[in-house]
C-alpha cells in the first residue's frame, strides 16, 4: 500500500477535483442517470466526490451509500459528506456486501474492478443487492490505451511494467461484459473517454501518475530513488521543451440486472 506524504496528497486532491478526472467521474455520473428518490450504492467512493455529487441529485427523498475497505479515504469522504442526511458511509470488502436483498436502484464503480482479482463474486454480490433492471455502471481504464512520450523508450516501458504488477486486470474493459453477462446482467453501452495531455498541468492526470508510479516504483523495491527520480525529471524536462504527450482512455460500462 503507497504511503502518502503531505505534498503528495496535496497534489491527488488537486487531481481528483482537476479537469481530467472531474471528466471522468462526469462520464460515469451520466451514464448511471440518477434521478430524485433513487437509492444508490458507490462502491469503493474513495474521497466521496462521486458520493457527494450522487447524492446532491437524488435529493432528501433519496439515499447514496459509500462504500470503501480504506479507513483513511472512507475519513475524507465523512469529512467530505459532513451535513448529508441522504448518504451513508460503510467500511466492508466488496465481494461481501452487507445490504439486504435488492436495496438499491442503481450502483456505481469507479477505477476499482480493475484492483480485484476475483470479479465475479464481487458483480453476483452487486447483482444481489439491486432491484430488478437496476442500473450498474463500471467505469475502468484500459491499459494498452496508454500512450507515453519518453526519449528514453525502454527505460518508459520498464516503469509501465513496474506499475502494472499493483493492478489485477490491465485490460479490464475488454472483459467486463462478458463477464456481466455470465453473473445476471445486460450489458448496454461501453463508452471510451480520452484523456489527451501536451502539457504537464499540476491538477493533470499525468501529473498524478507520475508521482504514484514514482512512489510505487520505490516502495515496491523495483527500483531506487535515484532511478525513479530520474524517470519523473525527463517529463518534466520534456515539458518545459513543449514535447510532453499522454494519452490514455477510461471506458464507461452500463449494464442492467436481469
Amino acid at each position: 500500500m503507497l504511503q502518502f506524504d503531505e505534498e503528495t496528497t496535496r497534489v491527488l486532491e488537486d487531481a481528483y477535483q482537476g479537469a481530467d478526472i472531474s471528466r471522468r467521474r462526469r462520464a460515469n455520473f451520466d451514464a448511471l442517470q440518477p434521478q430524485p428518490g433513487d437509492r444508490i450504492l458507490d462502491l469503493g467512493c474513495g474521497n466521496g466526490l462521486l458520493t457527494l455529487e450522487l447524492a446532491r441529485t437524488v435529493g432528501p427523498a433519496g439515499h447514496v451509500t459509500g462504500l470503501d475497505a480504506s479507513p483513511d479515504m472512507l475519513a475524507a469522504a465523512r469529512q467530505r459528506l459532513e451535513g448529508r442526511a441522504n448518504t451513508t458511509l460503510t467500511e466492508s470488502d466488496a465481494a461481501s456486501l452487507p445490504f439486504e436483498p435488492e436495496s438499491f436502484d442503481k450502483a456505481v464503480s469507479v477505477q476499482v474492478f480493475e484492483y480485484i482479482t476475483s470479479r465475479r463474486p464481487v458483480l453476483r454480490a452487486l447483482h444481489h443487492v439491486l432491484q430488478p433492471n437496476g442500473r450498474l455502471v463500471i467505469g475502468d481504464i484500459h491499459w494498452d490505451t496508454l500512450a507515453w512520450h519518453s526519449d528514453n523508450a525502454a527505460r518508459m516501458q520498464r516503469f509501465l511494467d513496474i506499475w502494472d504488477a499493483h493492478m489485477a486486470e490491465r485490460a479490464l474493459p475488454a472483459r467486463l461484459p462478458e463477464e456481466l453477462r455470465g453473473c445476471g446482467y445486460a450489458p448496454e453501452t461501453l463508452q471510451p473517454l480520452t484523456i489527451c495531455d501536451t502539457s504537464l498541468r499540476p491538477d493533470g492526470m499525468a501529473a498524478m501518475m507520475i508521482r504514484l508510479i514514482r512512489a510505487y516504483a520505490v516502495e515496491s523495491g523495483a527500483t531506487d530513488a535515484d532511478d525513479a527520480a530520474a524517470w519523473a525529471q525527463e517529463q518534466g524536462e520534456l515539458a518545459q521543451e513543449g514535447r510532453f504527450f499522454f494519452s490514455l482512455t477510461h471506458f464507461v460500462c452500463s449494464a442492467r440486472r436481469v
